[in-house]
């Protein structure tokens, strides 16, 4: 796949930005509403549970827009080999309306 174009780190971010906030925000609530004087035990597991979820969104949304890229680089007239691999193993789309 050595012609489908990267995704540059701007674009990425651009599209990640509300997600990044609305994490962040997350975290410093939870911290803000844990009990003085346990502020690590009233919520780091609140705050492990958005962070992985981050995690997941981050990863997913790198993956979406690469096969994005790729969808994009080639001709919709062409015929390309193996194109659904490009799509293979990405979260929640589905053949049909998805």
């Amino acid at each position: 796949m050595d012609s489908v174009p990267a995704v540059t780190p701007q674009a990425y971010m651009e599209r990640m930005r509300s997600v990044t906030e609305k994490m962040l925000s997350e975290v410093m609530e939870a911290v803000n509403q844990a009990p003085d004087g346990a502020w690590i035990n009233g919520s780091e597991m609140q705050v492990r549970e958005v962070l992985a979820e981050y995690r997941r969104q981050a990863y997913e949304m790198a993956l979406q827009m690469r096969v994005e890229a790729a969808e994009a680089a080639f001709s919709p007239d062409g015929e390309i080999d193996g194109s659904s691999s490009a799509q293979q193993g990405v979260g929640d789309s589905q053949h049909g309306d998805g």
